[in-house]
């Protein structure tokens, strides 16, 4: 059960591209990662079509049950980007073509390329603060506890580290491997008590097949290193209780 004083996200994937399976979201991963870095707990994600209605809505649910809401995809030039028109609706302000964002786009591109579609890209919420886009001018922006950024993996990664001073997070997040040869079925007992041991950190069991060989990746996460050394002492002592071989432990550290 979460307690109240964590810090939460929320990733929303926007594009019929992904929900069609001709892209694959490689954005999900690297939010992730560095959420823990920051100590914000990515708790869910959504993936949601090129659709208004839908963006409207999920948008205003999301943000009021996170402390922090990302969206990717939708804020390019063309007619089926409509990511910022949806996010103004949200919070039912207008649409405005953005100075700044001009004065960026303006100084990304040369003398005369900057056409009508490109300049879509500055038509931003009103009162919406930009995110500097580092690598292609065109800027994302947030609006309260929203921030919207790009599809596009490497773009998006580096416009969002450019957010860090915005985003107040806890202590970083813990991640500790433990590989066993042992089936998800002997360990399951074994592993339930440690879990009720150390509810502070949580233990996930991810079987694996790997050369012609059945496995289990436990994987415990946490902020307390402590903590976690001991949860996985105890579940090592567990496995090799079983019969069982420990066949590889990363030690905690923050994920990366």
């Amino acid at each position: 059960m979460e307690q109240p004083d964590q810090i939460t996200a929320c990733l929303i994937i926007i594009g019929n591209e992904i929900l069609s399976g001709r892209t694959q979201d490689a954005n999900l991963a690297v939010i992730g990662k560095k959420c823990d870095t920051l100590g914000i707990r990515l708790t869910e994600a959504r993936v949601i079509p090129d659709d208004e209605e839908d963006i409207v809505t999920t948008v205003n649910i999301c943000r009021a049950e996170f402390t922090y809401v990302f969206t990717t995809g939708g804020i390019g030039p063309t007619h089926d980007d409509i990511t910022a028109a949806a996010i103004a609706r949200a919070f039912d302000v207008a649409v405005e073509r953005n100075e700044e964002a001009v004065n960026a786009l303006d100084r990304y591109y040369e003398p005369g390329l900057l056409t009508e579609a490109r300049l879509k890209m500055a038509d931003i919420p009103e009162g919406a603060r930009l995110i500097d886009n580092p690598v292609s001018g065109a800027p994302g922006f947030q609006l309260e506890n929203v921030f919207v950024l790009p599809g596009v993996p490497s773009i998006m990664e580096a416009m969002f580290d450019g957010l860090t001073g915005r985003l107040v997070g806890g202590d970083p997040i813990l991640t500790e491997n433990i590989l066993t040869n042992l089936p998800e079925s002997v360990i399951a007992t074994g592993l339930e008590a440690v879990q009720e041991k150390y509810p502070d950190v949580s233990m996930g069991s991810y079987p694996y097949f790997k050369k012609g060989k059945l496995g289990v990746n436990l994987v415990l996460r946490g902020i307390d290193s402590a903590r976690m050394n001991a949860a996985a002492e105890d579940l090592s002592a567990t496995i090799l209780g079983l019969d069982g071989k420990v066949l590889k432990r990363l030690s905690p550290g923050m994920t990366s």
